[in-house]
């Protein structure tokens, strides 16, 4: 369908984007802040309103150009229906998560932080599972081995990352977590290069097929 080459181009243009900004956010923190013992949303409250926030919501922007090319090429049915509402689940937790901050490493979580907290939580969940249902797709064939295989590891690192953040006492926290965001962006990239691949015929030759 028109445009979806140019949504997909616009989504992996953001992914980039966002993902420049969230390793400047890194680097302009505090150096007492260990990237394998802290989240990345730890990172962000040490620097609010800074680069780090503003990652998420480019993040956010590029899904939901993916979003609006899925659109245009799945068919309206409810399992395409459901992927498309996961996706939206990943897109306003990811803003949530960016407007309310977490509380400040050591102390006592706040209100806001829980509502941070289970926005994250809302996100990294319907990411995978969207992606595993957009992998059965059509228009999206050519990838579904490749986002399975992301979905499977997404889903083993969201589990690493509970364990740390329960009985593993959060060891490690902060890589399962980077870790776990580099498969689920992952997800999102392999949708937008397959759209970027999609090839639409031209108003004139569709017509000529049409009229032989």
């Amino acid at each position: 369908m028109p445009g979806t080459r140019n949504t997909g181009l616009l989504a992996l243009g953001g992914i980039a984007v966002a993902a420049l900004l969230t390793v400047i956010g890194h680097l302009e923190v505090n150096d007492d802040l260990s990237p394998w013992a802290l989240t990345i949303s730890d990172f962000a409250v040490s620097d609010r309103g800074g680069v780090i926030d503003v990652a998420m919501v480019v993040l956010a922007l590029a899904t939901m150009a993916l979003l609006y090319g899925l659109r245009r090429t799945g068919p309206p049915r409810p399992r395409a229906a459901t992927a498309e509402l996961l996706l939206g689940a990943w897109v306003a937790g990811l803003l949530l998560a960016a407007v309310v901050p977490t509380n400040e490493p050591g102390t006592a979580m706040t209100t806001e932080a829980y509502l941070h907290r289970y926005a994250s939580v809302v996100a990294f969940l319907a990411l995978p599972v969207s992606g595993w249902l957009l992998a059965r797709r059509p228009a999206l064939a050519p990838a579904a081995r490749t986002l399975r295989t992301l979905v499977l590891l997404s889903l083993a690192l969201a589990a690493a990352m509970i364990w740390s953040a329960y009985p593993g006492d959060r060891m490690l926290i902060g890589l399962a977590e980077r870790l776990l965001i580099l498969a689920e962006v992952a997800v999102l990239a392999t949708v937008a290069v397959t759209q970027t691949r999609r090839v639409t015929p031209a108003r004139g030759a569709s017509a000529g097929v049409l009229l032989r």
